[in-house]
Formats: C-alpha cells, sequence, structure tokens
C-alpha cells in the first residue's frame, strides 16, 4: 500500500494542486512518520548521509538531505568535468538535425529548451548529457568544473514526470517544465546546466550565488527527483570511454574533459 502511495503522489503526479498539497505534506512534521519507510522502499544509502536518519524532521530535510565530508569524491584536472548529480545517464550524445536531442525516441527541441536562438548557437553540434534523479538519490547539485557564472534565468511553468514513463509519453516535460539554467564559463568554454523541475513549480532552490563556483560545489538543490541536462559546445568537449547511456553515477565520477 505505501508502494503505491508513494509511486502515485511522488513519482507521477503532475498537477499543480496535487504537486503544491505534496509539498506542504512533506514539508509538516506529519510526514516524519514516513521517513523510514521512505528510506527503506527506495534503499536510501544512510551511511552516505551527515546526519542519522532519527534527526530529520520532515520527509523534505530527507529529500535535500546532505551528505558526509568526502563522501563524493572528484578528480582534481582543472580539464576535467564530473557529474553535478547523483542520478542515471537517461541520454548522451551529439545534437543532431542542429537542434533536437533524442529521448525514448521522442524528439526535443534545444531550441525550446534553453528559450532563444541566440543561446542556441553556441550549442548546435556539441556534446548533451541528460541525468534523471530517482526520489531514492541525493538531490543536491554541484559545479561540474572550476568556472565562472555567466548568468541564469528560468523559463517554463508545468511540472510534468521526468521519470522514464513521462519522457516517453509526457508532453515534453524537459523543455515544458519549470526549469532554471545556469552558463558556466571555463577558460573559453562555455557549458550550460540546466536544472529541471518535476514535482511542485520553483522546486528547484538556488544556493550560491557568486560570480564564480569551484568543481564540487554546490550550486542549488532539487526538492524531489527531477533532471538535470548539460550541454557544451561544439568541437570543446570529449565524453570519457567508460560512460554508457543507462548508467548510474554519482556526483564527483568523471563525464569527460574539455579539449585544449
Amino acid at each position: 500500500m505505501k508502494k503505491i502511495l508513494y509511486q502515485s503522489f511522488i513519482e507521477l503526479t503532475n498537477r499543480p494542486f496535487t504537486s503544491k498539497l505534496i509539498e506542504r505534506f512533506s514539508c509538516s512534521p506529519f510526514s516524519r512518520k514516513f521517513i523510514r519507510s521512505y528510506a527503506n522502499l527506495y534503499n536510501v544509502k544512510q551511511e552516505e548521509m551527515s546526519k542519522e536518519l532519527s534527526e530529520y524532521g520532515t520527509l523534505h530535510e530527507l529529500f535535500t538531505r546532505k551528505l558526509k565530508d568526502q563522501a563524493r569524491p572528484f578528480s582534481l584536472q582543472t580539464e576535467v568535468i564530473i557529474s553535478p548529480v547523483d542520478g542515471e545517464i537517461e541520454q548522451y550524445g551529439t545534437l543532431i538535425n542542429k537542434t533536437e536531442m533524442i529521448v525514448k525516441e521522442k524528439p526535443y527541441s534545444v531550441k525550446e529548451l534553453v528559450g532563444n536562438d541566440y543561446e542556441l548557437q553556441k550549442y548546435i553540434g556539441g556534446t548533451y548529457f541528460i541525468l534523471y534523479l530517482s526520489p531514492s538519490d541525493y538531490h543536491r547539485i554541484h559545479s561540474p568544473a572550476d568556472a565562472d557564472i555567466i548568468k541564469t534565468w528560468t523559463l517554463g511553468n508545468k511540472s510534468y514526470p521526468v521519470n522514464q514513463l513521462g519522457l516517453k509519453y509526457g508532453k515534453a516535460p524537459l523543455v515544458k517544465n519549470y526549469r532554471k539554467l545556469t552558463e558556466l564559463a571555463y577558460n573559453e568554454h562555455r557549458f550550460l546546466l540546466v536544472k529541471v523541475g518535476a514535482m511542485f513549480v520553483n522546486s528547484i532552490t538556488m544556493t550560491h550565488d557568486e560570480k564564480s563556483i569551484n568543481k564540487g560545489d554546490e550550486i542549488a538543490y532539487f526538492s524531489f527527483g527531477s533532471t538535470v541536462i548539460l550541454l557544451f559546445e561544439k568541437d570543446s568537449f570529449v565524453t570519457d570511454e567508460s560512460i554508457q547511456k543507462g548508467q548510474k553515477v554519482k556526483v564527483g565520477q568523471t563525464l569527460g574533459r574539455f579539449q585544449s
């Protein structure tokens, strides 16, 4: 029964009213009664958490949990790009037909994703990654590289599911959902970190407001499982040979490197 409840209300909801109701519930003291069953159902890695399970007062606190120091080591080589999140590589590759990503055999418009032609031009022919965070994953987002933050902007107002069913049968959630986009620069290379909301609107909280950021530093967090998209300029990035579609990755794991 609890599994059906979680799947119905946490993984599959897409209505604003329902989403807001879940937000209110997850932030309420009453939700504390569900913390242990949720952690057990989704196999939350309690040994990595910065606090004991009994110390979390609400489900929201568990969703947005922090990890112990050094729980996510990463390469210190400056040209190496690391995964910004724990999640699954839903898709990666090169933008085909100049402006499309193919996800679950469906085309997604990158122009619609980033909002305008000017921003799009930088990434035509470049590499993209789509990283899906499940309800069991660590929900904080970290910088993939030492970088200057060029700008951040917000688009979209939907809250469709972004799990596998949502991507396959939904109404283009990656380009319709509420999302925050951050453009960063490492030396002469520009890249885009797109944080796509999945549940209630404004479920993405920015935690870094300075003009530069170090690799591995936290930049934002999701209140529920969602998706992060990375876009790199053409001929600027080489994907690591170990990367595979469907692979689970963790923050700090090498995705590839900038070309000299």
